[in-house]
């Protein structure tokens, strides 16, 4: 599959070896991969160069401009300067902090991108956005800058905790909920199968969620008119983020946002209720058996809405789902819907 970009034409590619001899032996490659994913398959890899790698701890709070500006300085000891690759593994966290890096390196260097979370694959790894924490709220840094190349290796996904799978299957089931009538039979009929993390239909899911996107970032990459439907849910999933103190994990809350998102468009009489309650029965299939009550304070959750980069004013934003399972923009949300949402999805959770 390739990408067409402002920056480039890139490429996704469906791997069954890391292939990464030959990347290790050149002297203008660095690497940064997850220090857990190092761990697990140390074994299977050949020898790093100590000089040219750098092991990071994936923590949402690690999300930083110095974590940045640390990577930079380690990068600039190397020989190669603007001809320098990074290579980067790891899920989302890693994507954002070393796409970042690449992007402001030598005024942009090129970057390969290993994913090896269910929720980097079938998501973020395409798209070309970069994201940084500032002051506690999510995602407020940021460039578009995407990687040369991306390659999948499905075997990753063996090794995720129950936790990190199923933050994954979060994004997979919002693209075929946006994906419309067909997209909501086909999430029924196989999440029994993605849960039970069945290679062919993993990857068959991956493969569509990438594909659905594509038409969204080619047509509108920067994020100014139909990619901002894709953040249906983001609203209030990076809102329960916050709330929990990243307790809750990126594709979880989006599933949460889903159930508030669909509440409000049920409210204003825009979404059948049956839609909703068949939405609201597969997030409930993949969520963490229990939530810590203290998770959705309703004053925390609104003031991160109201934080969220997304926000162009005063008023609240969101994507709301109408019958027709379209989607549009909506300015006038209230906090009082916001709320009752809220309040509505505390009595469906375990």
């Amino acid at each position: 599959m390739n990408i067409e970009s402002r920056f480039k034409t890139y490429s996704v590619d469906f791997v069954t070896d890391l292939t990464l001899a030959n990347l290790i032996n050149d002297e203008t490659v660095y690497f940064v991969i997850d220090k857990n994913v190092y761990t697990l398959y140390e074994s299977k890899w050949p020898v790093f160069r100590k000089e040219r790698l750098y092991l990071l701890d994936a923590l949402e709070q690690n999300k930083t401009m110095d974590i940045v500006l640390s990577i930079c300085e380690k990068m600039t000891d190397i020989a190669s300067k603007r001809n320098t690759c990074l290579v980067s593994i790891g899920g989302g966290i890693v994507q954002d902090i070393t796409g970042f890096v690449a992007n402001i390196l030598y005024r942009g260097i090129k970057w390969l991108f290993f994913p090896s979370t269910l929720l980097a694959a079938c998501d973020s790894c395409i798209g070309g956005k970069t994201s940084l924490n500032y002051k506690g709220f999510k995602n407020l840094l940021g460039t578009f800058y995407p990687p040369d190349e991306i390659k999948i290796y499905p075997e990753f996904f063996k090794t995720l905790s129950q936790k990190d799978f199923a933050s994954g299957l979060g994004e997979v089931v919002k693209f075929n909920v946006m994906a419309g009538k067909n997209g909501i039979d086909n999430i029924e009929k196989n999440i029994c199968k993605l849960i039970e993390r069945d290679n062919p239909t993993i990857t068959s899911f991956v493969r569509n969620s990438l594909e659905f996107k594509k038409s969204f970032i080619e047509e509108d990459e920067f994020d100014k008119g139909k990619r901002i439907l894709l953040n249906y849910a983001n609203t209030f999933g990076h809102a329960f983020e916050v709330s929990s103190n990243y307790g809750i994990p990126h594709g979880s809350a989006v599933a949460l946002g889903m159930i508030v998102a669909n509440t409000v468009s049920v409210n204003r009489g825009l979404l059948d209720s049956t839609f909703a309650k068949r939405i609201e029965d597969v997030c409930k299939k993949i969520l963490p058996v229990r939530f810590d009550a203290q998770w959705f304070d309703k004053d925390i959750i609104i003031t991160a809405v109201k934080k969220d980069k997304k926000q162009v004013n005063d008023t609240i934003r969101a994507i709301l789902l109408h019958d027709d399972l379209s989607l549009d923009m909506y300015t006038d949300i209230e906090e009082r819907e916001i709320v009752s949402a809220l309040e509505k999805l505390q009595t469906v959770l375990p």
